[in-house]
């Protein structure tokens, strides 16, 4: 009978507990990974295929993971159970929910709610047509702050030493009208800050627009941003800035009537 060590060394030498190599494999379902072989778990989690099947088959007996009937792996439904219990985005998004919702119904553009985790966003609700094709935000996912609507509002109104940390680290270029110098960036996050609004023109992609503004819990403090993202022939700046912030508003004024505070990172 095979015994899993509580730890062992690969590649490189590096150390890796059980734990550690199980939370990578979990981790490869990040990014839009809804289905992978188990080829593809090794693949990325640099792991031998006999130790990622141990641990995988481990993860499916736990209820982590579930095999379909084509071999491949996806979440399992104990892991969305307990991510569940997690109150920083689930009392958030079921109380940002209904207003997201009318505002995609009363614009027809795609919603979108997140949060900020350490140098990152962190996409947690979306409301979007099902005839529209948008690769991204993905419920779940993570994406740099500098460069979408959203982002910018959440990094405005980040602590110093995160805007420090993402402003002095590599500000990747997604398209020619992407931000990338510090200097152009801090005197946008100023602007945000002052006129309570972002605009992010095509700088994700070379369509779509996004507007965004911030959600602030009971102690008024910027937790969260909802943004609308639209196309250059659809923008009607004025009405979609004000719906935002209405929007913006609306839940933060939800999450003060509830009391929902947010603990800081």
């Amino acid at each position: 009978m095979t015994t899993e060590h509580p730890a062992d060394t690969t590649d490189g030498g590096a150390s890796r507990s059980v734990i550690d190599r199980a939370f990578a494999i979990l981790g490869t379902f990040q990014g839009g990974r809804v289905r992978q072989s188990l080829s593809d778990i090794s693949r990325r989690t640099g792991l031998p295929i006999a130790t990622c099947y141990r641990i995988v088959q481990r993860l499916v007996e736990w209820g982590a993971l579930e095999r379909d009937g084509e071999g491949r792996y996806r979440i399992g439904l104990r892991l969305w159970e307990l991510a569940s219990l997690a109150p920083r985005s689930v009392g958030l998004q079921r109380l940002a929910r209904p207003f997201m919702q009318d505002l995609y119904e009363t614009t027809g553009y795609a919603s979108h709610l997140a949060i900020r985790e350490g140098r990152e966003l962190v996409s947690i609700e979306r409301f979007q047509s099902p005839r529209r094709s948008v690769r991204r935000p993905l419920v779940g996912a993570r994406y740099p702050l500098h460069a979408t609507a959203i982002g910018q509002v959440l990094l405005a109104h980040a602590p110093p030493e995160i805007q420090e940390e993402v402003l002095s680290g590599e500000l990747e270029a997604f398209t020619p009208r992407t931000y990338t110098d510090r200097e152009t960036l801090e005197r946008l996050l100023r602007d945000i800050r002052h006129i309570g609004y972002a605009v992010s023109d095509r700088q994700v992609d070379n369509v779509h627009i996004g507007v965004a503004a911030p959600v602030r819990d009971a102690n008024n403090a910027v937790i969260a941003a909802v943004s609308l993202a639209l196309t250059e022939k659809d923008v009607d700046g004025k009405n979609m800035i004000h719906l935002v912030r209405i929007t913006a508003a609306s839940i933060s004024r939800a999450l003060e009537a509830a009391g929902y505070v947010e603990q800081a990172d």
